[in-house]
């Protein structure tokens, strides 16, 4: 479980930064501006996490539960609550109804993970779902130029395997991209710069956390 400090934002589009020696490097850009709901400690629930929320909310659209809880925290209402579990020691440096900081969280040229909402894309055939070649496109091919091919094994074992790749839903489903570095943080702006695409359409929210898989994901934390 991914447990470096990370942040959760809205993705904004994309730009691009020209480096030292003149390369172009294509970003995606993602605001963030949260700030603490809650925590959870390893006394009272086992493990270490903060709960980040972000965007106003009016009161009236808070249900009971939650409208008690921003008002024992005196935390205004926020549009979108996100539990990340993290180190005691990292917790315990952030307090309730605290706003957290990009630059406590991140450096440039560190690697980070982000996860997001993929694009829906409806009912998609096999060619565009999976990247199948379809038919051969002869003078004789009909109505199955952009077929699967043959699903079954014949008698044995007599059925349609699990998991065959065939027609369905494409898009619309949680993932994540790997190692991506931060190429700019712009403070006064709440704007994270992180190199290459993100999953997610304009506009959508994303979470970002430092890369669990290479060295370099986790950043030192920033008083």
């Amino acid at each position: 479980m991914n447990q470096h400090p990370g942040v959760i934002g809205r993705k904004l589009g994309m730009t691009q930064v020209f480096s030292d020696d003149g390369s172009v490097i294509a970003c995606t850009v993602v605001e963030s501006k949260p700030f603490v709901v809650g925590k959870r400690t390893a006394d009272k629930d086992g493990y270490s996490a903060l709960i980040l929320g972000v965007e106003e909310r009016a009161e009236r659209h808070v249900n009971k539960p939650l409208g008690g809880l921003y008002k024992k925290t005196s935390v205004s209402p926020k549009g979108t609550l996100r539990e990340l579990r993290c180190s005691p020691e990292f917790a315990a440096g952030f307090e309730v109804g605290q706003e957290v900081k990009l630059e406590q969280i991140f450096e440039e040229g560190q690697l980070v993970d982000v996860q997001g909402v993929s694009r829906g894309r409806g009912f998609q055939g096999v060619v565009r779902r999976y990247n199948f070649a379809g038919n051969v496109q002869t003078h004789g091919t009909h109505e199955y130029r952009r077929h699967g091919g043959s699903i079954g094994t014949r008698m044995t074992p007599g059925r349609v395997k699990p998991g065959q790749k065939m027609p369905g839903q494409h898009g619309n489903v949680t993932f994540s991209v790997l190692n991506q570095r931060v190429v700019k943080i712009v403070p006064d702006q709440n704007l994270l710069l992180i190199r290459g695409g993100v999953p997610g359409a304009r506009d959508t929210l994303v979470v970002v956390r430092g890369a669990v898989r290479r060295a370099g994901g986790k950043a030192k934390p920033k008083k």
